[in-house]
């Protein structure tokens, strides 16, 4: 008798449990969901993916961490959840405009959308997009697949195919994404009523690029960034080489001690033998990058010519040693999940390169090889460029150094909607 009794609630419960799986959410249910999500976004655009955590989410609401379980049933899961939202949005706003005449049209009215989301975001009225600095360390099929259907949205934005081969549309469907996902970098620093006028520069220089109408491309002078030292490469640079490349495959936290100590065979007991700490080791890498990046401009001014010669050699040469691989660069964007204590320091590093690099924006509108652009937001597209270099292998494979200035960066300066250099 017990036993049938127990039968018929255990039968009961699963009809009442598949009974309340098929019923639509409630709004209540929906509300939290999306509040969940939003603290997710703004923990990983803090943090990255692999520093957020569940408490920290749930700390945002005044949750406990078994609360935000309920809805998603790990950090992967929420994550996941998180990007799919924030390229949702992306999609929109790319639709809301894919039907406009020209590429020129098209591009303009998207980063018109994207700002004007931006300004609705500080004003409290819409949801913060998340940063995809990182998306890769999450390792989610499903994500990488809308990824990708992103990407190839962004690429129709540009013209057709029979206007741009495909090498070179990949190569400008990665830049125009970088450059978005680059705003966010940047965009604290104008006030969100003068978002519609930023918007509006910004689409210009995507669009025409930099060069003045009229000015031939100049052909980028080669420079040496080799870095001087003697002998076999020193266990420092091997695991700066490590962790640079670790940092730009999975962002701060994915670069873990261990990891970087396995990716060279060793233990950890040698990382610690080289390096106090891991965050000494970030800061070290962030040092190497930016003396090599002041080492390219100084080494281009030296080289004379007008502001846009010593910008395009600049550009070209930074990119090239990119490519290369021996000593790659760090992502500056990683600097959005580095530990608090530390990113104020370095991004004001950066911004000194982002400022020098306006100043030689300047002397090309003085000496008429630059088009009297908006040289604050240029110098931030010109950093966006060289940022995303590190990630330009995965969208055009097989490119070259020597074929990277006619892909990628000759359209940062002679803009999106320019033929293809041939």
């Amino acid at each position: 008798m017990t036993m049938a009794v127990g039968d018929g609630a255990s039968s009961g419960s699963q009809a009442e449990d598949a009974d309340a799986a098929r019923r639509p959410p409630t709004r209540r249910y929906e509300a939290k969901r999306n509040a969940i999500v939003r603290s997710a976004v703004e923990e990983m655009n803090r943090k990255g993916v692999r520093g957020m955590t569940l408490g920290d989410v749930a700390a945002r609401l005044d949750l406990v961490p078994t609360a935000v379980i309920y809805y998603f049933k790990n950090k992967e899961e929420l994550a996941a959840a998180a990007f799919l939202k924030g390229l949702d949005a992306y999609h929109a706003m790319i639709a809301a405009h894919a039907d406009a005449p020209t590429d020129v049209a098209r591009l303009t009215a998207f980063i018109h959308a994207y700002f004007e989301h931006a300004r609705r975001v500080a004003e409290g009225g819409a949801d913060p997009l998340p940063v995809f600095n990182d998306v890769r360390a999450l390792n989610s099929a499903v994500v990488n697949t809308a990824y990708v259907d992103m990407f190839r949205r962004f690429r129709g934005l540009l013209a057709g195919p029979d206007a741009l081969p495909r090498p070179h549309g990949n190569a400008r469907a990665h830049l125009l994404l970088s450059q978005v996902f680059w705003i966010a970098a940047w965009h604290y620093q104008v006030e969100p009523g003068d978002y519609a006028r930023t918007a509006e520069r910004m689409a210009v220089i995507l669009t025409h690029g930099v060069v003045r109408k009229g000015s031939p491309w100049p052909e980028p002078r080669p420079l040496d960034l080799a870095r001087r030292c003697e002998g076999a490469v020193s266990s420092s640079e091997l695991f700066l080489r490590a962790a640079t490349c670790l940092i730009n495959e999975e962002g701060y936290h994915g670069a873990s001690v261990e990891r970087i100590s396995a990716r060279l065979n060793v233990s950890k007991g040698a990382f610690y033998h080289h390096n106090q700490t891991k965050d000494e080791l970030v800061v070290a890498c962030f040092e190497r990058t930016f003396e090599t990046m002041w080492r390219a401009i100084h080494a281009a001014e030296q080289a004379g010519g007008t502001g846009l010669e010593v910008l395009v050699s600049t550009v070209s040469a930074l990119i090239e040693h990119q490519m290369s691989g021996e000593a790659p660069l760090l992502r500056t964007s990683a600097l959005t999940a580095v530990p608090e204590a530390l990113r104020a320091g370095l991004m004001q590093r950066f911004n000194r390169i982002s400022y020098r690099f306006a100043s030689i924006l300047c002397d090309g509108v003085a000496d008429g090889s630059c088009a009297p652009v908006d040289v604050n937001v240029a110098s931030q597209m010109i950093s966006a460029a060289i940022n995303a270099a590190a990630e330009l292998h995965y969208w055009t494979p097989g490119m070259s150094p020597e074929t990277v200035v006619q892909h990628y960066v000759r359209p940062v300066f002679e803009g999106l909607a320019s033929p293809a250099a041939r």
